[in-house]
């Protein structure tokens, strides 16, 4: 009975430890103003307010609630051991299991971890296999996004001109902690295959980038400087017929000290277009001041990390032989199908672990 207690007691203090490193207090209080704020009765006059911050509770409990739960249930057992009460042990290691699932989000301490994900693919150096490995790549996001039931939107998308996919911007949520998890897929990924697009059959090298955003949809997190941005807007392209754009409603939006330019192009409204654009903006500026640790917005450097060989983090080869390997982790594997249709979560996992 005292080894039982022991291990209740511990247990107990683990967690309490653990929900003082994620400031738990300070994320109830945090839910308590929003909450005081949408009882307010004029709370929906401003739509777009109400929703982000609608979401921002519902991120908030998804965050308190399980720590929450698993404190007061601990508590309940030490209470109930503390008073005699037998044959306790079933619940104590099912708390356990709880902990050590709940502690692993503890490794997402990163400024935009709890953010929800853009995810953009670039096709890169290898001409039209390139563009069908952006597409594949596409694919297998998508795929992995599904399998966790994930909401999956696109925002934008250029096709290749044979076949594939020069770019591909998507929007991945619903899940917590998604940038946290998706952050260590940003990189050149490389494809080694019998080349579909060659009638001679010889192996071909392709590269595709990937770039993998915090979704900063809150202008207070990532402030803009207007007199830092040139906006231009533009005829969006069609493939003809009835659905040729006839305005000008594709907008890009460049961040002059950086360089760095987004262009959207995908929703008929140029409002539309640049509010998705300055999401997206604010998303890259915010992945590259963490990766430069610049001070300040105006201190950071367009990136400079070209799709071609040298630059990859992953290598995908089916010929010939089979094996996906991350450079960075060591992982391998032969069942490069399974990861191709999504099967990602072993090459995160091993990222992860390697950050932690």
């Amino acid at each position: 009975m005292e080894q039982v207690k022991k291990w209740a007691e511990d247990l107990l203090a683990s967690v309490k430890s653990d929900v003082d490193k994620l400031g738990l207090d300070q994320l109830e209080a945090e839910r308590a103003e929003i909450k005081a704020q949408m009882q307010q009765p004029d709370f929906w006059q401003d739509t777009k307010k109400a929703q982000e911050l609608s979401k921002k509770e519902a991120e908030l409990s998804r965050r308190i609630d399980p720590w929450q739960a698993l404190l007061n249930e601990v508590d309940s057992l030490v209470y109930l051991i503390n008073n005699g009460e037998p044959n306790i042990e079933v619940e104590l290691s099912n708390a356990e299991q709880k902990y050590q699932e709940l502690k692993k989000e503890l490794r997402f301490n990163g400024p935009y971890d709890d953010h929800d994900v853009i995810l953009s693919i670039h096709a890169g150096a290898g001409g039209t296999d390139a563009q069908d490995w952006a597409q594949m790549l596409l694919r297998m996001y998508t795929r992995w996004a599904e399998a966790h039931n994930l909401k999956i939107k696109t925002i934008d998308q250029s096709a290749g001109e044979e076949a594939g996919i020069k770019s591909a911007t998507i929007e991945i949520s619903g899940e917590p902690f998604l940038y946290g998890k998706l952050a260590g897929e940003h990189g050149v990924h490389r494809l080694v295959r019998i080349s579909p697009f060659n009638s001679g059959g010889s192996r071909e090298t392709s590269f595709a980038k990937v770039e993998v955003l915090p979704m900063v949809a809150g202008p207070n997190e990532v402030a803009l400087d207007e007199k830092d941005l040139k906006i231009d807007v533009y005829r969006a392209g069609g493939h003809g017929g009835q659905s040729v754009n006839t305005t000008d409603s594709a907008v890009r939006i460049t961040h002059v000290p950086s360089g760095i330019s987004v262009a959207i192009q995908n929703e008929r409204s140029q409002l539309q277009n640049r509010e998705t654009a300055l999401i997206v903006l604010r998303g890259r500026l915010a992945q590259l001041q963490q990766e430069q640790h610049a001070e300040s917005l105006a201190n950071i450097k367009g990136p400079n990390q070209s799709a071609e060989w040298g630059n990859q983090i992953r290598s995908y080869v089916l010929h010939p032989y089979k094996q996906v390997k991350d450079n960075r982790t060591g992982y391998e594997s032969s069942e490069v199908e399974k990861v191709l249709d999504g099967n990602l979560d072993p090459l995160i996992n091993a990222w992860l672990e390697k950050i932690s």
